[in-house]
């Protein structure tokens, strides 16, 4: 099978250890599914999704998830109703209602049945994503959600490295440019498929905006985390 041009190559063994936090989306609305999917899934997130209420409330129940984004007005079967036999099922789970039902009756009860949050449709993702991101921290589950490289750690949640001198905040395409790195510990990845695969679409090869953050990146957790491979790429080390 022909290989992504510029992707690295597949690693002989996985020298880092990955763990993301696991997200359910319910909801009828195929555009609204996809796109809370995508976005999610660019962050970092392992995303599982179902269209239909009882099969989501199935994947919720046989299957651990860290968060579940449960629409309410789905036909079939109502999202109080997936709601009450999530938490009959799973009392800890941490589970934000996403709504066109915006009335204090529905928010007041989806609270009392359990649910951590409600945030009424429309919405911006970027609110969406803050409360995301909100929930695992109180539930603490960020503390098993990160990446590992060698000395290196990258907190999906917090978006926080550390090389073993505290933790270090990210921007946000240096956080995305790190994690992709990460993920290809031990191996060479190309300038280009950083572009791609960080930026989203593919630039000008002679662009120096990946030598760029990877200078931020080093001037933050130092010289030596991120090796450059002259005419190939740049590498982060697993061992």
């Amino acid at each position: 099978m022909a290989s992504t041009p510029g992707a690295p190559p597949a690693p002989s063994a996985a020298p880092v250890t990955v763990t993301s936090p696991r997200i359910l989306i319910i909801d009828d609305e195929p555009r609204i599914l996809n796109f809370i999917a995508r976005e999610l899934s660019v962050q970092g997130y392992e995303v599982g999704t179902a269209s239909d209420p009882a099969r989501g409330l199935a994947m919720a129940t046989e299957d651990h998830y860290d968060l579940v984004i449960l629409d309410l007005l789905m036909p079939g079967l109502h999202g109080q109703d997936v709601l009450r036999g999530i938490m009959a099922r799973n009392p800890g789970q941490a589970v934000i209602v996403l709504s066109a039902l915006a009335d204090p009756g529905s928010k007041v009860m989806c609270l009392e049945l359990g649910a951590e949050d409600y945030l009424a449709k429309p919405f911006s993702f970027e609110e969406l994503l803050a409360r995301v991101r909100a929930r695992l921290r109180r539930s603490g589950e960020h503390n098993g959600t990160v990446l590992r490289a060698g000395r290196l750690v990258l907190d999906v949640v917090r978006r926080e490295a550390d090389v073993g001198s505290g933790r270090v905040p990210l921007a946000e395409r240096e956080f995305l440019l790190l994690q992709e790195l990460m993920r290809n510990a031990g191996r060479t990845v190309s300038k280009e498929w950083l572009l791609s695969s960080v930026w989203g679409y593919w630039f000008d090869s002679a662009s120096n905006v990946v030598d760029v953050y990877v200078g931020r990146l080093r001037r933050k957790l130092g010289a030596d985390v991120i090796a450059t491979i002259r005419g190939e790429g740049y590498r982060i080390d697993g061992s």
